[in-house]
């Protein structure tokens, strides 16, 4: 496959140079243990390739939001050992005072982490001088963090423009996939966009209708929708404020021949805990002292029913309120179809975001989408069609 952007497969011989690798380690963390240390498996093949092929390798990483000053408790001293253990090998922690030195005894093969890169204010400034000081510890730049890749950071985007740069194999990845979603996808393509609030997706719903064949609307957002076109929504979470803006994306879909597809049948409750007595409705039937908590039965087998006639999928935020059983039901029950098409080879399946990984695993389907991002706020800038600066400075010239 062609790349606007350089690989690792373009890097030549590296035996003995020194490679900057920004890898996101930002994992959570309880008394010293790493809890869920999905990020830094990521970071496995990028760093083992190089360390391999003779490379010094130099992670780069950030941890919390210290803000420019030294926390201990953001310290990257702490990941060193899970991350040693992880990638079966030694892993030296070196800090910034002294870095110069101490990166000049590591050997060929070695690999270290750097103390957190927002341990400096310049970091998320981008500070040119700052930028200027960290390339002298490389010879090469490579970018494995897309999570990272919407900030214009030192260590995400000004060291792209003093090193030779590449991108990572996890970057590689997300980027291939994301071509294959939403940059050059086969058609018929359909979206799932769900969430609590418009307001956080209005620049994706703008940008999607465009861009897909159909558009499908889930969780609090899809209250919204459902006022605009008169649907008494009882007490359910709902943007009153904002059905215009709702009645205006839906008349721009119908421009571009996007079908939006809101539910016509859904579960309601009087009151929001798990587990509550619950009844499934017409939309046009929820009481005023009810609300809508997820997408009914009948709805959900035909948004399953659209995506069989589709070819790609973009997936971001729940249909329901999925972290309270039962109202997961038609996250899951639509998760499973998606999986299943894309084990079969009729769909290319891709899915981001914190919460809609998380309903992805509780459906036990994760493995089954084509590819699921991790990344929070950078899938999100790239669903609304934004440029992202760390992916960009990555740009072959």
């Amino acid at each position: 496959m062609t790349h606007a952007f350089k690989t690792l497969d373009d890097m030549g011989d590296i035996r003995g140079q020194r490679v900057l690798v920004r890898e996101d380690l930002n994992v959570p963390m309880a008394d010293g243990a790493v809890t869920d240390a999905t990020r830094l498996k990521a970071t496995l093949p990028t760093v083992t390739e190089l360390a391999d092929a003779g490379a010094i390798v130099l992670v780069l990483a950030h941890f919390g939001r210290p803000k420019g000053e030294r926390k201990p408790d953001m310290s990257l001293a702490m990941i060193t050992r899970p991350y040693s253990q992880l990638l079966g090998r030694p892993v030296r922690f070196i800090d910034w005072d002294g870095a110069e030195e101490a990166i000049a005894t590591l050997e060929p093969g070695d690999i270290a982490v750097l103390e957190n890169t927002r341990f400096f204010a310049g970091e998320e400034k981008n500070d040119p001088q700052l930028a200027d000081s960290w390339a002298k510890l490389g010879d090469l730049y490579v970018n494995d963090a897309f999570s990272a890749a919407h900030r214009a950071h030192v260590s995400t985007e000004g060291l792209a423009h003093r090193l030779p740069a590449f991108a990572g194999r996890a970057m590689q990845a997300e980027l291939d996939a994301l071509d294959k979603a939403l940059g050059n996808p086969e058609h018929p393509v359909a979206a799932v966009v769900g969430g609590a609030k418009v307001s956080t997706k209005l620049d994706v719903l703008r940008h999607l209708v465009n861009k897909v064949d159909h558009l499908i609307i889930g969780g609090g957002m899809a209250n919204t929708f459902l006022a605009a076109r008169g649907v008494d929504v009882g007490k359910s979470l709902c943007e009153h404020d904002l059905t215009g803006t709702a009645e205006a994306i839906m008349e721009a879909a119908d421009q571009a021949n996007c079908t939006v597809h809101l539910p016509y049948d859904v579960v309601v409750a009087k009151e929001f805990k798990p587990n509550p007595p619950t009844r499934t409705v017409n939309v046009h039937e929820v009481a005023d002292d009810e609300m809508i908590l997820d997408i009914g039965p009948a709805a959900t087998e035909a948004l399953g029913d659209a995506l069989k006639t589709c070819r790609t999928l973009v997936w971001n935020g729940p249909l329901g309120a999925f972290e309270t059983p039962p109202f997961d039901t038609a996250t899951v029950v639509l998760a499973k179809t998606a999986a299943a098409l894309t084990k079969e080879g009729s769909l290319v399946s891709v899915a981001g975001g914190g919460d809609t990984v998380a309903a992805l695993n509780q459906a036990g389907v994760a493995d089954d989408f084509t590819f699921v991002s991790t990344a929070g706020g950078a899938f999100l800038e790239w669903m609304e069609g934004k440029e992202l600066p760390g992916v960009k400075a990555l740009s072959a010239d």
